[in-house]
This record gives C-alpha cells, structure tokens and sequence, in this order.
C-alpha cells in the first residue's frame, strides 16, 4: 500500500508513543521545540473504547489538523475491536494505524502489548483487522518477550504480514530498559527484513538522544528511520536541526514551559487530565542550573497553571 511513510525523507524521525506523555499538548509542545516528522498518539485500547466509548480513552485520540502526519497507537488482543476502532481513527483523519506488541506494563501484557510476542496468531489476526481500515498498518514491537534470541522467529513472523513500518524497541520484555539496547543486532535484523519483506521500513527505537545521534545511528547502520522516546525528557529539542548554545537553553526551556502551561490550560476540556499529570513535566524544563532543584520543588507543590506562572514570574526578572 502506497502510503505516507513512503514519502517521508530519509532517514525519518519520530516521535515515540508514551503514556500519558505525548498527548496533543505535549505534542503541540514538541511541535514548537522541534518537530518531528511523524507524531504517535499515546496508546488507545480497542477492548476499552468498543465497551466504553471515548470517556473509556481519556482524549488519547483528541488531535488537531496540523499535526499531520499523525498515527494512531492502538493495543489489545481482540482483532473484532482493533478493526472497529481503526475504522473510527480513519473517520478522525489519522494517517495511519500502529499495533503496540512492545508495552512491557503488567495490564497491557495481559490483553496485548509485549503479550502479543507470546501470541503470534493473535497478532497476524490484529494486524489483519487494523488493515480493514485501509489505513497502512505499522507494528511497533521489541526482541522478544524473555530473551534477546526470541528475535529471528518473532520478527520474522512479522515481516511476513506485508506491513508498512516495523518499529523495534533494541530490548526483551522482561530487560524493560534496564540494560542497553542491543544496537548489535541491526545488521543481522536489517539483513532479515531485506530477505522477508523490503518494502517494509525499519525503524528502530532505544537509547537515541537526539536528531543528531540519530543521524550517526543511521549512517553506521542503514536503517530508515529513527524514533525517540525517553530522550524528548532530557531535552526538549531533540528534534531540532539545529543547535542550542548554552547561554540561552535555559531562558528557551523556561519560554516552552509557559506555552505548555497555555496548551494545558486550552485543551483541559478535552483530555480530560487533572493538574497533578502536567508535574511529571517540569524535569524538562527546570534542571541543569543553579537553584533548578528547588524550583521544581516549589513548582511540585503547585495546585494550578497560575500559581506555576507567578512563581515563573519571580524567578525570572525579565
């Protein structure tokens, strides 16, 4: 299927999809630092949404117009939901549909996510599904579930579903991310993908800092395109092209953390997330300066958007 993804640049640079992280606002705010050149939503359960509607996804799936090209990341183990709610991310305008056979999180392994490497059968018949859509369908995935030596038949039996991208998080389900990734397996996995199904692209995810790592990740190795996850907490520009001298990276994390306090406040009615979840961002913005550990305490004991913009206000003399 001619999609997108093939008229993307190469390499590619993505986006990865978090958990209650990488919602419209902080994509808006990644937009801004940065921006990628594909967006993933949060993960979507199917099962959820089928028995529940959208108050059972909580605004995962709230997007805007400008954020194309935008996939939709959906997960669980019953192919009649994933083809229903795939068929309701075409009538939202996503882009395209991807299949979480990574998430190593005890609820998601029990009806999908990592617990599909467990379940081949189920994840070809899921894969079928989300195709009903008419979407192209990606999967994004790790090694295996127990061990790196899982990987060979596991991706192989993916490779085999004529999909459009196979994203590989380098690590086992039980490794989490408590180890490196195992970047010394690209070449042989590269070497499978070309023998099984090269018109899929390869994508691999795990330990990538920035835009310009992943440029020398992707000459060393020759894969595709690059998704970066946990990198976007350790800098917020890790797409950008360009650099940010040192003088004025602070006054810039400071400025994006207003416009993410605006988003937050604009798009409160439909994500539906209470003030205490925006928390979890201000590592991001306030570290790596003298006093940074005190005003993020301060900031952590905040009750709402105002009270963290008074206190930036103070601190900040402009």
């Amino acid at each position: 299927m001619k999609s997108f993804w093939s008229t993307l640049p190469k390499p590619f640079f993505v986006l990865a999809p978090m958990e209650a992280v990488t919602d419209v606002v902080f994509r808006h705010v990644v937009t801004r630092a940065g921006r990628p050149d594909v967006f993933f939503t949060e993960f979507t359960n199917a099962t959820g949404w089928v028995h529940a509607g959208d108050k059972a996804i909580g605004g995962r799936l709230v997007k805007t117009d400008d954020e194309n090209p935008i996939v939709a990341q959906l997960w669980g183990g019953e192919p009649g939901d994933m083809e229903r709610l795939a068929l309701y991310c075409k009538e939202l305008g996503y882009d395209g549909i991807d299949i979480n056979m990574g998430c190593p999180v005890k609820n998601a392994v029990k009806s999908g996510g990592s617990g599909l490497i467990r379940k081949p059968e189920v994840a070809i018949a899921a894969i079928a599904a989300a195709k009903t859509a008419g979407l192209p369908v990606s999967v994004k995935t790790r090694l295996g579930y127990s061990f790196v030596t899982e990987w060979r038949d596991w991706l192989g039996v993916l490779l085999q579903q004529d999909i459009a991208v196979l994203t590989i998080h380098l690590r086992t389900k039980k490794e989490m991310s408590k180890v490196p990734a195992h970047f010394e397996l690209i070449p042989e996995i590269k070497k499978l993908r070309d023998e099984i199904a090269p018109d899929t692209l390869l994508v691999i995810n795990g330990d990538v800092r920035d835009r310009e790592h992943g440029i020398e990740f992707v000459e060393k190795y020759g894969v595709d395109g690059v998704m970066i996850g946990r990198g976007i907490f350790a800098n917020p520009f890790a797409f950008a092209p360009e650099h940010t001298d040192a003088n004025s990276l602070n006054a810039k994390k400071v400025e994006l953390l207003r416009f993410h306090l605006d988003e937050y406040d604009h798009y409160a009615g439909q994500t539906h997330r209470p003030y205490e979840t925006l928390k979890r961002f201000y590592k991001i913005y306030i570290r790596d300066f003298d006093g940074a550990s005190e005003l993020r305490d301060t900031l952590m004991h905040t009750k709402n958007t105002d009270e963290v913009r008074k206190i930036l206000d103070r601190y900040f003399v402009k």
